[in-house]
């Protein structure tokens, strides 16, 4: 492939004409998508829909040749690029063959071109590359959340195991109640439970289960309050500590990036600059040759 191609095949790439095109044909793949969720839109426009489609993959099919041409006689180097790769897999699952029984796994397969936003929009992969630098710290995040889980999840089989049998009778039974109360979905009528007894609040209709009604006024409030403090808001404040930390990261890498990628255009512009005016010397220089020979040749005709 010749320099000018690669050169012009570059600045096609770098354009934000043609970034904002494909963003354009990424949003016009998700209303697709979207428009074929309705039967009778699919019914009466299935060939219109199925021409636009076909119009959108060829769009992205070119858009890699194009990534892939400005990288010259070393097109390998378009998967350096981790969201290049994520673009690439896209496209292929959209282009493998499927009919049939397969149909809905492709509509899946075509759903995956919105995700290609990720790309087209620098502040949506700040956002993803935080989220995936704050998975190692999430984990021990998690693993503290899961301790406190299961203290209070065996706390509260023992305690409310005979009285509240129907959200505390075993111990998977207890976690699960738990991770409802952390959601802060309906928790204070758990809490009213334990409060006031199975026989007096909660058990409308159920009546056969509560077989041990008991009142803890105190040590009810107590473990659902501290459990909502402890479980929802200070693990809260962490993961967002935690998120909030890795997009500070996130952003700075993405600065160097950018400062990096201005540093190599700064570096190309002047080493054309530099080469244009080596070019304007070497043809003054042999302007001056020329004339140095002519002066020579009249020099050489005088007596």
């Amino acid at each position: 492939m010749c320099v000018r191609m690669v050169e012009q095949l570059k600045q096609l790439a770098e354009m934000s004409l043609f970034k904002n095109f494909i963003t354009g044909a990424i949003l016009l793949a998700g209303i697709l998508v979207g428009l074929e969720t309705y039967p009778h839109i699919v019914e009466q426009y299935h060939t219109l829909l199925h021409l636009a489609d076909s119009i959108i993959l060829g769009i992205f099919v070119l858009e890699i040749a194009v990534k892939m041409g400005a990288e010259g006689n070393r097109p390998w180097r378009y998967f350096s690029d981790p969201w290049n790769v994520f673009d690439f897999i896209i496209v292929a699952a959209c282009l493998m063959p499927g009919a049939g029984q397969y149909a809905v796994v492709l509509r899946l397969l075509r759903l995956l071109r919105v995700l290609k936003l990720l790309r087209a929009l620098p502040k949506l992969q700040i956002l993803v590359a935080a989220l995936l630098k704050s998975l190692p710290s999430m984990f021990y995040v998690m693993l503290l959340l899961m301790l406190i889980f299961y203290v209070y999840a065996v706390g509260a089989t023992f305690v409310f195991g005979q009285s509240d049998p129907l959200y505390y009778g075993n111990l998977q039974l207890s976690m699960l109640t738990l991770f409802r109360v952390v959601t802060l979905e309906g928790w204070s009528e758990l809490m009213y439970i334990s409060m006031y007894g199975c026989d007096q609040y909660g058990y409308d209709g159920r009546e056969a289960l509560c077989t041990h009604p008991t009142q803890f006024p105190v040590i009810g409030p107590l473990f659902y309050v501290s459990f909502v403090l402890l479980a929802t808001m200070v693990v809260l404040n962490l993961v967002i500590g935690v998120i909030i930390n890795s997009m500070d990261e996130a952003r700075k890498e993405a600065d160097d990036i950018i400062q990096q990628q201005r540093n190599e255009r700064l570096g190309i512009t002047e080493r054309q600059s530099l080469e244009a005016e080596l070019e304007d010397l070497s043809s003054q220089l042999g302007t001056m040759h020329e004339r140095l020979a002519k002066l020579r040749e009249r020099l050489g005709r005088m007596p």
